[in-house]
C-alpha cells in the first residue's frame, strides 16, 4: 500500500535519494528546498507503510510574465521496485490538480529525454500532454528533450476539446477487452 501525500521538508533527503537512484539528472539539496519553500502546495511523494518514500513529484509555477499562468515538472521519480502500479499518474494527478486550483495555471508544462519512451507513454499516452517542441541538447550528456505541453481541460477551445476526446476514444478502440471468458476481443468504435 502507498500513500500519496503533499511533502514535507523533513522528506526532502529522501527524495534526493530516490531521484539519484532513478534518474540520470540530479539536483542539489538547496534545489529541493528552493521549491519547497516557493511552492509547498506542489510537491508530493509516494510513501510506503513502512515511511519509505518511493517516488515524488517535484513542481513548480513559472514566473515569466510574458507567457499565460502556467506550471512546470522538474522531475518525477518512482523507483523501480513500485513501477507499474499508477503511483506516477497520481502524484502528477495531484500537483496538476493543485496548480489548477490554487495557482489558477492554464496549463503545465515538462522536459523529457526523447529516448526515454517509457516516460514519453506516460505524459503523451496517459496524461495526454503533447509535444510543443525539441529542444536540442537540452541535458547535459548532450540528448534532445521533447518540451511537452497539457492544456487543462477549462482552458482547451471547443476544437481541442473534440480533438482531446477523438484521441482518447482513439486510444479506447485500441484496448483489449477481457469477455469475462479468458477471452480478449478488440474493442470497436
Amino acid at each position: 500500500m502507498v500513500c500519496i501525500r503533499m511533502a514535507t521538508s523533513a522528506d526532502l533527503i529522501q527524495m534526493q535519494s530516490t531521484n539519484l537512484w532513478c534518474l540520470p539528472e540530479n539536483y542539489q539539496l538547496k534545489y529541493y528546498l528552493y521549491h519547497i519553500l516557493s511552492w509547498p502546495q506542489l510537491l508530493f511523494v509516494a510513501e510506503d507503510n513502512g515511511g519509505k518514500i518511493v517516488g515524488y513529484v517535484l513542481a513548480k509555477m513559472e514566473e515569466d510574465d510574458t507567457q499565460p499562468k502556467h506550471g512546470h515538472i522538474t522531475s518525477l521519480a518512482v523507483l523501480r521496485s513500485h513501477r507499474k502500479r499508477g503511483i506516477a499518474t497520481l502524484l502528477m494527478t495531484q500537483t496538476q490538480q493543485h496548480m489548477r486550483q490554487i495557482f489558477k495555471a492554464e496549463y503545465v508544462s515538462l522536459h523529457v529525454r526523447k529516448s526515454n519512451q517509457a516516460a514519453f507513454h506516460l505524459y503523451n499516452e496517459t496524461l495526454k500532454y503533447e509535444v510543443n517542441d525539441v529542444e536540442k541538447g537540452y541535458y547535459a550528456d548532450g540528448e534532445d528533450a521533447y518540451d511537452m505541453r497539457c492544456v487543462f481541460e477549462e482552458n482547451l477551445s471547443e476544437e481541442g476539446k473534440k480533438d482531446r476526446k477523438k484521441k482518447l476514444e482513439e486510444a479506447m478502440a485500441k484496448l483489449k477487452v477481457d469477455d469475462g471468458e479468458g477471452k480478449t476481443a478488440e474493442t470497436s468504435n
